[in-house]
């Protein structure tokens, strides 16, 4: 059986699928070229640069290729037609696991550059300037932390966020969860409102619109610090720009963009702004355990 890998893989995890005996071709392909790859493979793994869309799945069908199963090696699966490729009997799977607390870390990672000015003393100093009297921060121990969303990610960077003395509260569209002592908020609004730091934890909306855009930011505390690295296009960037402006926020952090590469001159340029380029799983653990996720899913489902 021959596994299609478009964005990277785990170089162990790789070795092990030839191991067993299926064939691996790593290649990444334009997607108007997705569709008639597709049809020579049983199996593709993408991670968030390849969208298997509708189209690419008519060519698989119409061709009789031999698609059988989608993979996402990360949390969601924005990027795929899931309901789509299903109702053409091809599996879409994806490894929720895996990578939770390496997103969990770079998210606390960055709500310490922001509340300590990590990022901007850093470049300042690179360039002779010693701003010491302009850095004075914040600590995170007694401050609330917002949760929009309350998954395997947001409960591990709870825990973290514990640790150093912050009080928790979260909203989740499934409600309160059984087991946890945090603060439950039945609407986004309580935990926007009450927050000192609010992170984002929730796929993309179905329309594709902002979730948190200029009313939403209204409703944070003023001086209040803003945090995506769960999916681009969650927060308006141009309405998170004029908040960081006008002082109603005092930073935020991005991991994830409305376009990526991050091509908004406004977001890319703003010393308020702590950026990473879509690195939440990138770290050597994630990646092995993904990679591993992965053999396991595809022996699962397609054993030689």
């Amino acid at each position: 059986m021959k596994i299609l890998v478009t964005d990277g893989m785990d170089k162990a995890a790789m070795e092990e699928l030839t191991k067993l005996g299926y064939e691996v071709v790593k290649q990444f392909y334009e997607p108007d070229e997705l569709g008639k790859a597709l049809c020579d493979v049983d199996a593709v793994v993408v991670r968030s640069k390849t969208k298997v869309r509708a189209n690419h799945i008519d060519e698989v069908v119409a061709n009789n290729g031999k698609l059988k199963l989608v993979i996402r090696g990360g949390v969601g699966v924005d990027n795929i037609d899931v309901k789509y490729a299903e109702e053409k009997g091809i599996k879409v799977r994806n490894t929720p696991k895996a990578s939770s607390d390496s997103v969990a870390e770079l998210t606390l990672g960055h709500m310490l550059t922001l509340a300590r000015f990590i990022g901007a003393a850093n470049v300042t100093m690179r360039k002779g300037e010693w701003n010491k009297k302009n850095y004075e921060g914040v600590e995170l121990a007694g401050k609330t932390l917002g949760l929009i969303g309350m998954g395997r990610i947001s409960r591990s960077l709870a825990a973290k966020a514990s640790a150093l003395g912050m009080k928790i509260v979260y909203t989740d569209i499934i409600g309160k969860i059984e087991g946890l002592s945090y603060e439950y908020c039945e609407k986004m609004e309580d935990v926007l409102k009450k927050a000192d730091f609010v992170s984002l934890h929730i796929p993309a909306a179905a329309d594709g619109k902002p979730v948190v855009g200029a009313e939403q930011i209204a409703m944070m505390k003023d001086g209040a610090y803003l945090i995506n690295i769960a999916r681009g296009g969650l927060v308006d960037e141009e309405a998170l720009c004029d908040a960081l402006d006008s002082g109603k926020l005092a930073g935020a952090a991005l991991d994830v963009f409305a376009k990526e590469p991050l091509a908004n001159e406004r977001v890319m340029h703003h010393d308020k702004i702590s950026l990473t380029p879509h690195i939440g799983g990138s770290t050597k653990e994630a990646q092995g355990r993904i990679g591993m996720e992965i053999v396991d899913i595809i022996k699962d489902i397609l054993p030689l």
